[in-house]
């Protein structure tokens, strides 16, 4: 079993409670084992030198009672999600795992139809022993003050 195997099915195991209101749709957008390269960790050799980061987002988004998206303009886009991710690392080292879930999480809820998102920002090789070793936050519209 592999790396991201064993990320995969860990990932897999995490309960999701309820969040929609009886009656109230809801669309879950997700982007799912993003590998990307970049600048973390607090370490002098983190700041040298880019590392693997995985990164998984959740979405909950609020959906068109009574039928399909019809159009792109309807849905929340997980492409942009992962432009927006890529253009986060590219802007330069970020000292902790938090601090980047934090941001990643600002921007799933920039958008004003996802009602919550769950990050997941792991270092796959930071530690030898260790499938992986990082965060996840749960962030919604009403905790983070946004209407």
């Amino acid at each position: 079993m592999t790396i991201h195997d064993r990320a995969r099915a860990a990932w897999a195991e995490i309960p999701v409670p309820a969040i929609a209101e009886p009656g109230r749709p809801l669309r879950r957008v997700f982007v799912r084992d993003l590998l990307l390269d970049g600048l973390i960790g607090i370490y002098p050799q983190e700041r040298q030198k880019s590392q693997k980061i995985l990164i998984n987002m959740e979405l909950w988004v609020t959906e068109t009672p009574g039928r399909p998206p019809q159009s792109y303009a309807e849905v929340v886009c997980y492409e942009q999600l992962v432009t927006r991710a890529k253009a986060l690392l590219a802007d330069g080292h970020v000292e902790l795992v938090e601090t980047l879930a934090e941001r990643l999480a600002a921007i799933c809820l920039e958008d004003s139809r996802v009602e919550r998102c769950r990050v997941r920002v792991e270092k796959p090789v930071a530690i030898a022993e260790a499938a992986g070793v990082g965060v996840e936050i749960d962030r919604n519209r009403k905790q983070s003050g946004i209407v």
